[in-house]
């Protein structure tokens, strides 16, 4: 009897452990304020100097995390965002959009430089070295990874696809999803601008 006891009394913590796991791996997770954001080194692709996370301070941003080679989600983000600053008449002390690169192999500073100026002089681009991508990418708990395409030599690169919104503290304030609504969006960007 004590036996039977003792097995059932491990297959329910072999249960928990297993619950604990899956809720753990699959729970929601939003960044906050004091989770979100780090220490970070990047080059501008604006004036060529450090870009660090004190910078961040006293402007409101949308960051976006991409690379240049991207077929659709950067470039269409990247017009969205400035859509939306066109649309709620913002200049650029009242809203910045930062664009982060996630390929340190092929987006060097001017070859960032080029490929944002097809944008207008709305964005700014962050490039570092394999380290110091790293490093930003932990600091705002992005995600990307290197694929190799059968449609082409050049290999692509999963990531966050979402759109950082932080204040003008350099806190997070919230994100703004691939595909959301443009309605949406545009309040989220007037909240933030407004906050």
């Amino acid at each position: 009897m004590l036996a039977k006891v003792r097995i059932v009394l491990w297959a329910l913590v072999a249960l928990a452990a297993i619950s604990a796991t899956v809720i753990f791996f699959t729970r929601p997770i939003t960044p906050s304020g004091s989770m979100f954001g780090g220490p970070f080194e990047m080059v501008s692709t604006a004036s060529g100097e450090t870009f660090t996370q004190d910078d961040l301070v006293g402007t409101p941003t949308l960051m976006f995390f991409g690379y240049t080679y991207c077929p659709d989600v950067c470039p269409t983000t990247l017009a969205e965002a400035t859509g939306w600053k066109e649309q709620l008449g913002l200049s650029d002390d009242e809203l910045r959009i930062i664009f982060v690169s996630v390929d340190p192999a092929r987006d060097t500073l001017e070859h960032t430089k080029a490929y944002l100026s097809n944008f207008g002089p709305d964005v700014m681009g962050l490039v570092g070295d394999e380290a110091q991508t790293e490093q930003i990418k932990r600091s705002y708990g992005v995600f990307s990874e290197k694929v190799e395409s059968e449609s082409t030599t050049e290999y692509l690169v999963n990531h966050t696809a979402s759109v950082f919104m932080i204040d003008d503290e350099g806190e997070f304030f919230g994100t703004i999803a691939w595909g959301e609504d443009t309605d949406a969006a545009l309040d989220k960007v007037r909240r933030l601008t407004e906050a």
